[in-house]
């Protein structure tokens, strides 16, 4: 009995011990979609760290603008050795008077200064920060569409040189049992020795082939692990095999993307905040025009008294409060060219915005016609499908019979693997370019 209870219990060990190995080999193997891919990314992705780190840093740069409405407020202490203090009633070549001073002295105060006015240029350098932050923020936006198409565009590499491992390693086999075949063939005299050498080169191909799939899908997957952030050997699976959706693909039309461009477009928006800074920052430049105003206090306790007469080797105190009034009279005539340079810059943001809006114009009119001509690839691409599986079935047919060459046999097996490929090929270009046309517009 105490025999049979061990056993059991074992059983049970082992059980939870295979239950907890499997369950660690699905979640490191799990497979991920591209959304689950992007979220990774959007977490993990290096480039977008460091935009996000531009965005703390912009933040923290608006604080600092707001910081300088506080008053200045200083608080300081000295301590001093007092040389002799002479006087010279009668000229500085006559007998000076000896003032009778301490030979130290010291001092603790405090120092007020608070900005009443200045043309309006620390409020209005307040604004700049936050147009830099809003800056910066479409800048992480744009980083993280490009990352985004980055990967998209890796995944559908992987996808493709997947699907094309399956095709060649499918190839593969049913060659080799050709190949079978056709030596039975020789053997029995019904084939040449050519054919069996020709089937040969194409099974030797076809490996080779294979061969560099693989790298390519190691390189695909690579590409994707150090976009997402993590290590260049981590294991990485996707489910290749389900369809793509090419009904997903909106009819949206070409004026559709260009509204929708205009208004979205992290891109467009930076030439738009490039603007909106500049002018604000001839507002500032001008504003050196116009007078300071702030209001001042201080007070002191000074030993001795050496500052007024009559002298004292007593501790004293003094402070004065006002306001203050200060104009730069030499902006007058050098802020001119200080505001002719800032309305250059200006100038400079508009014409690049309308270049920029040219860009995207033209990028988005090409996006779009990739878009349509890879839907037409794909129908094409389709029909060469049907067209050639026929082909190769009545041409093997044919070539048992003794009714063909193996060379027409060959070309059309290669001339279908070809059209898998296109097939794979032509799906993956139009979720691709769907992508890329959605990153332009800014709405992916």
């Amino acid at each position: 009995m105490k025999h049979y209870r061990t056993i059991s219990i074992l059983n049970i060990l082992l059980l939870l011990l295979v239950q907890s190995f499997y369950a660690q080999n699905t979640e490191n193997g799990k497979t991920l979609s591209l959304e689950e891919i992007w979220k990774i990314a959007e977490t993990n992705n290096r480039q977008l760290k460091l935009s996000d780190l531009n965005i703390q840093q912009s933040k923290l740069e608006v604080l600092e603008a707001k910081d300088r409405l506080l008053p200045e407020l200083s608080v300081g202490g000295e301590i001093k050795v007092n040389s002799k203090f002479l006087i010279y009633d009668n000229g500085l070549f006559s007998s000076p008077q000896d003032v009778p001073v301490k030979g130290y002295g010291y001092g603790v105060g405090y120092s007020l200064n608070f900005n009443l006015f200045n043309g309006g240029k620390d409020r209005r350098n307040i604004l700049m920060e936050k147009e830099e932050e809003i800056r910066k923020q479409y800048e992480f936006d744009l980083q993280k569409d490009n990352v985004k198409y980055s990967l998209a565009a890796a995944y559908f590499d992987l996808y493709k040189f997947l699907h094309f491992y399956d095709f060649l390693d499918a190839e593969i086999e049913t060659e080799k049992k050709q190949l079978s075949l056709i030596e039975s063939l020789h053997k029995n005299g019904t084939v040449l020795k050519s054919d069996v050498l020709r089937t040969s080169v194409k099974l030797s191909q076809l490996e080779l082939n294979l061969s560099d799939v693989e790298k390519k899908i190691e390189i695909a997957k690579q590409r994707i692990n150090i976009l997402i952030g993590h290590e260049n050997d981590t294991e990485l699976t996707i489910n290749y095999q389900e369809p793509v959706e090419l009904d997903a693909i909106t009819n949206t039309g070409y004026n559709d993307y260009i509204d929708m461009a205009l208004n979205t477009s992290p891109d467009y928006k930076i030439a738009d905040s490039d603007i909106k800074w500049s002018e604000l920052n001839i507002k500032q430049i001008k504003a050196a025009l116009w007078p300071k105003v702030s209001l001042f206090s201080n007070y002191n306790y000074t030993y001795p008294q050496i500052s007024f007469y009559p002298y004292s080797n007593d501790l004293w105190g003094f402070g004065q409060t006002g306001v203050r009034v200060q104009f730069s009279l030499d902006n007058l005539y050098k802020n001119k060219h200080s505001v002719a340079h800032a309305q250059i810059t200006n100038s400079k943001a508009k014409e690049k915005a309308d270049i920029k809006k040219n860009e995207i114009f033209l990028h988005v009119k090409e996006a779009y016609l990739q878009e349509q001509q890879a839907l037409e690839n794909v129908e094409t691409a389709m029909k060469n499908i049907t067209k050639t599986t026929e082909t190769v079935r009545v041409i093997r047919s044919s070539y048992l019979n003794q009714e063909s060459l193996l060379t027409d046999l060959l070309e059309a097996e290669n001339a279908l693997l070809e059209a898998k490929f296109n097939v794979t090929t032509a799906q993956a270009n139009v979720k691709l370019t769907h992508i890329r046309l959605l990153t332009i517009v800014g709405i992916l």
